[in-house]
C-alpha cells in the first residue's frame, strides 16, 4: 500500500488517495468537527468498493465499478489513518467513528462484515463507533442478517450507528435519485424494528435533500416509528453529478430554509438532526458524495467545491 496524493487540512479533514498492493486505488478520509478536539471526536471514512455500481444522482463516487476490497484492503485504510496519530493502536478518543461511506455501497461487500466482526479486537478503542449507511439494495438479505447478528453480539447499548439513506419520501423520485432495485419503506421499517434494541441509538433516516424532492412526515409515519427512527437532513453537497443532474440543495447553510420542515417532523414525533457540518470540507472534497478523482478528471470546475490543491507523493 502507498499514499499517492492527499489534500486538506489537519484541523478539518484530509483526503488520501491510496494505491493498494493489488493496483486498485481508493480514497479514505480523516476528519474533525471543529472546535471539538481529536481527543473528543475523530471520524474516519473508508471505501468499501472500487467505484460504486449504484450511481446515485448526487454522488461523484459512482459511475464506474472495478470490484470489492478484501477485509485486509479495507483494514489497510483504517490502519494507515489510525497509525498516523496512534501508532500503538491505543485510541483514547471519546467518540472514534468509522464510517464505511467514502466510496461504495457497504451492503454489496461481505468483507465489510468481516471488518466489523474483528474491529473491537484490532484496536484498543473505548470510544469505537462503527457507522453503516445504506440505500438497502435488494437481494442483500444475507448481509443484513449477519450485520444484525454482529451488532447484537458486539455493538449493543449505543455502540453502533445504522442509517438508511432515503433522500425523499416520493417513491418515483427515490427511484430516480437512487437508480437501483432496493427495499421498500415497509421492508426497511421491518428490519429497523428488529435491529433496534433498548439502549441502542435510534436508526437514522437520512435525507440529502434536493429542491423538489419531497420529505412528507405523514408518509414517514405510515412506516417508521418515531420511537425507533430519527430523521437526519443534510445539504446536498457540491458534486459534479448533482450539477449534471440539475439538483440543488434544499438546505441552505446560510439561511433557516428548513425550519418549517423540521417543525413538521417534530410535530409528527421525530427527533431531527440538521447536519450541516464544516463548510470547509466542501472545498477540500471530503464530504459525503464528493470524490477527488472525479474532480481531477473533470474539464470544468464546479462552484463551492474541490478548491484545495492536491499534494502528490
Amino acid at each position: 500500500m502507498k499514499i499517492i496524493a492527499s489534500t486538506g487540512r489537519e484541523d478539518v479533514a484530509i483526503v488520501y488517495i491510496m494505491e493498494l498492493d493489488s493496483g486498485h486505488v481508493v480514497e479514505c478520509v480523516e476528519a474533525l468537527a471543529p472546535p471539538i478536539p481529536r481527543e473528543q471526536k475523530w471520524v474516519l471514512l473508508v471505501s468499501t468498493m472500487f467505484g460504486c455500481p449504484i450511481g446515485c444522482q448526487m454522488c461523484d463516487a459512482g459511475g464506474f465499478y472495478q470490484g470489492k476490497p478484501t477485509k485486509e484492503e479495507i483494514y489497510s485504510q483504517i490502519d494507515f489513518l489510525v497509525h498516523r496519530h496512534f501508532p500503538d493502536g491505543y485510541i483514547p478518543v471519546r467518540q472514534f467513528k468509522i464510517q464505511f461511506a467514502r466510496m461504495g455501497e457497504p451492503a454489496l461487500n461481505m468483507a465489510v462484515l468481516d471488518v466489523l466482526d474483528e474491529l473491537p479486537h484490532r484496536y484498543q478503542a473505548p470510544g469505537l463507533l462503527p457507522s453503516i449507511s445504506t440505500v438497502a439494495p435488494a437481494g442483500r438479505e444475507l448481509f443484513f442478517e449477519r450485520l444484525l447478528a454482529i451488532k447484537r453480539e458486539k455493538y449493543s447499548q449505543g455502540h453502533f450507528q445504522f442509517q438508511f439513506s432515503l433522500h425523499t419520501t416520493d417513491l418515483a423520485a427515490r427511484d430516480q435519485i437512487i437508480p437501483v432495485k432496493k427495499w421498500s419503506f415497509e421492508r426497511m421499517a421491518g428490519y429497523g424494528e428488529r435491529f433496534y434494541a433498548p439502549g441502542d441509538r435510534k436508526i437514522t433516516l437520512n435525507f440529502a435533500l434536493a429542491q423538489g424532492m419531497p420529505l412528507d412526515p405523514q408518509v414517514l409515519l405510515s412506516y417508521f416509528d418515531p420511537s425507533i427512527f430519527l430523521v437526519k437532513i443534510t445539504p446536498l453537497n457540491p458534486t459534479y453529478r448533482a450539477v449534471e443532474n440539475r439538483l440543488a440543495s434544499f438546505v441552505d447553510p446560510f439561511q433557516d430554509s428548513h425550519a418549517e420542515l423540521v417543525e413538521a417532523l417534530n410535530t409528527a414525533g421525530y427527533d431531527v438532526i440538521v447536519s450541516i457540518g464544516e463548510l470547509e470540507e466542501n472545498f477540500i472534497g471530503s464530504n459525503c458524495g464528493q470524490f477527488l478523482r472525479t474532480h481531477l478528471a473533470a474539464k470544468e470546475p464546479i462552484e463551492a467545491g474541490y478548491t484545495y490543491q492536491l499534494r502528490e507523493y
